[in-house]
C-alpha cells in the first residue's frame, strides 16, 4: 500500500503537470488521480468526482491533495475533503514539487507533504540579467 495522489486544479493544469512528470521521471509511482475544474463546472458535481477520486485512491495510507492556488475553486473543492481522516492539502502545486512528491513514494502522508512543500518552495529560483541565481 501506499500514499495516494489527488491533484484538484483550474481546467486541465493537473494533468500537464502530470504528464510533464510523467516525461522527466518515466512513471507515476504514486495511485493519481486529477480533477479539472472549468469556469463552468458544476460544484456540486466537482465536489462529487473529487470525493469519489479520493475514496478509490486511499487504499488506507491517506490521500495527499496537491491544488493550484489556496482560496480558489480548486483549493476549496479540496479543503471539503478534509473531513476524511489520513488527507492533506498542500496548494500552489508546481512541476518540482510534483516531481519531488513522486520521486519519494515510499514515504508516509506527513512526510510527502512536507516534501512536497519543500520541493514547490526550493524550486522557486531568479535570476537577473547579469546571471545572479538566487532562491527564495
Amino acid at each position: 500500500m501506499s500514499i495516494g495522489l489527488l491533484i484538484i486544479t483550474h481546467n486541465q493544469v493537473g494533468e500537464a503537470l502530470v504528464d510533464a512528470a510523467v516525461t522527466l521521471i518515466g512513471s507515476t509511482p504514486l495511485q493519481t488521480g486529477t480533477v479539472a475544474v472549468a469556469p463552468t463546472s458544476n460544484l456540486e458535481q466537482i465536489t462529487g468526482l473529487a470525493r469519489k477520486l479520493l475514496n478509490e485512491l486511499n487504499c488506507g495510507e491517506g490521500v495527499l491533495i496537491l491544488t493550484d492556488m489556496f482560496g480558489s475553486t480548486p483549493s476549496n473543492v479540496a479543503a471539503s475533503l478534509l473531513d476524511q481522516p489520513r488527507i492533506m492539502l498542500v496548494t500552489g502545486i508546481n512541476l518540482p514539487m510534483l516531481v519531488r512528491v513522486l520521486n519519494y513514494p515510499h514515504l508516509g502522508l506527513a512526510e510527502l507533504a512536507h516534501k512536497a512543500t519543500s520541493g514547490g518552495h526550493d524550486g522557486i529560483i531568479w535570476s537577473s540579467s547579469n546571471n545572479n541565481l538566487s532562491t527564495w
